[in-house]
């Protein structure tokens, strides 16, 4: 009996100890520059031990990846604790629709299998930034009405670029994600998965990979926890 409650005590406390299973579902805008491998770098950073899968490809919309049907597999083998989805900006009518009916379709999936959706909110092209409240309204929107978390990378990222510019968060195409932009993405989704952790614990020595100049680092940091401090964490996979 001795031997048995030892084993019963000990279950919890090396449950707690396993990484947290993260899928990455979406596109160019998430796979380029391999976000997921950042935002487990960053982990790493806290002492947080993740794991990533990404299920990404170009142009994909969340649609496309319901039809295709990879996104259910994976999602019912329970192994997910968050499941992250994107989709190109989504400004217009369409998209959001999209990401309102798709995202019904993925939250019932994760909620049958213990799993948080997460909607990472994305950003315009340069040439449609008039577009940049369209993006954001329509991601909140989304998640408010799917009862699920928002990753709101796309505010941070409209905020940077009215106040601070010194890092360039767009790549050359003005509109894939420069090094500076992926890593602030993905700090961005750290903070909405882990919002008891302080951002200024990450050293610049360690983001220098991402961020060269000091400065805009504080300035990113200091965006994102006003930001992510406005929301409400969900006390439930439920």
């Amino acid at each position: 009996m001795r031997y048995l409650l030892i084993l019963f005590l000990a279950g919890p406390i090396f449950s707690q100890n396993n990484p947290k299973q993260f899928l990455f579902v979406g596109n160019s805008l998430t796979y380029t520059n391999n976000l997921p491998k950042i935002f487990e770098n960053v982990a790493a950073n806290f002492n947080e031990t993740i794991n990533t899968k990404s299920l990404c490809y170009p142009n994909y919309a969340l649609e496309d990846h319901w039809e295709e049907g990879k996104l259910q597999k994976l999602i019912n083998t329970g192994t997910y604790d968050y499941v992250i989805v994107q989709q190109g900006p989504s400004s217009q009518n369409e998209g959001k629709l999209m990401l309102i009916d798709y995202g019904k379709k993925i939250k019932t999936l994760c909620s049958k299998n213990n799993s948080q959706l997460v909607f990472f909110m994305v950003w315009p092209s340069k040439y449609y930034a008039n577009t940049f409240d369209g993006v954001i309204q329509n991601y909140l929107l989304a998640s408010q009405i799917n009862k699920a978390l928002v990753s709101p990378a796309g505010e941070v990222w409209k905020a940077y670029e009215l106040e601070n510019n010194l890092e360039n968060l767009y790549g050359v195409d003005g509109f894939h994600p420069s090094k500076t932009g992926s890593f602030l993405s993905a700090l961005t989704l750290f903070k909405t998965i882990f919002p008891d952790k302080n951002l200024e614990d990450l050293s610049f020595q360690n983001a220098k990979t991402w961020v060269a100049d000091k400065r805009s680092y504080m300035a990113i940091i200091a965006l994102i926890d006003t930001i992510t401090s406005k929301q409400e964490h969900p006390s439930s996979h439920n």
